[in-house]
């Protein structure tokens, strides 16, 4: 089984790259593959919403200048993945946000790549925005129908840079049992395989305004 943390910071190894190492330490202690990719530093194309990848079918994005095409093969074969972010305004890196914006639009047009597959997300704060930021990529891992685990708090940890966040104990806490819980919630979908899990669906469109 893998994992595959997606690191939405300008920053290389700063407070979300080490929030996300805790989870990935965690995991990788209960014998669970665990890559951190450091998408925040690079530079993606927003979705046109031309709808190519849905006449094409072949999980790529038509767009194919900046690298996104030879970054979500990886994600979407992996069983799982783990969001991270700084706060930007109360909300994720923008950076991120393009990219998970066109990664979930793809395996939507490609019938749902990561439908029951676990995912989570956590954010870095200096002091306040962390649950609003959690919630907004909580939203692409909900629209996916996504397997997520909780912990004993919000996925937020608090510092201003790496050395505060190793400060937070209970954020630290947090975190680390984010990442048990994970674990536990891939093996549980590994071993649920013999029972028959809900069918994937053909989303149903339905706009409010009618004739």
């Amino acid at each position: 089984m893998k994992i595959i943390a997606l690191n939405g910071s300008p920053n290389l190894k700063g407070g979300t790259y080490l929030s996300l190492k805790t989870v990935c330490d965690v995991l990788q202690q209960e014998g669970i593959e665990a890559e951190i990719l450091h998408i925040g530093n690079q530079v993606f194309q927003g979705c046109r919403g031309c709808g190519g990848c849905f006449s094409r079918k072949n999980a790529q994005c038509v767009l194919k200048d900046d690298g996104f095409n030879s970054i979500a093969p990886v994600i979407y074969k992996a069983d799982g993945i783990l969001l991270g972010s700084p706060v930007h305004f109360s909300g994720m890196g923008g950076i991120l946000k393009t990219f998970l914006d066109r990664l979930f639009y793809v395996s939507h047009a490609n019938g749902n790549l990561f439908f029951q597959k676990v995912g989570a997300a956590v954010a870095t704060v200096r002091r306040s925005g962390g649950v609003a930021t959690v919630d907004s990529m909580n939203h692409y891992l909900q629209f996916a129908g996504m397997l997520m685990p909780a912990s004993n708090y919000w996925n937020v940890i608090h510092g201003n840079g790496d050395e505060e966040v190793l400060k937070d104990e209970e954020g630290m806490q947090v975190l680390t049992l984010l990442g048990e819980n994970m674990a536990w919630m891939l093996r549980m979908r590994e071993m649920g395989q013999t029972a028959k899990p809900p069918a994937n669906r053909d989303k149903v469109y339905m706009s409010f305004i009618r004739d």
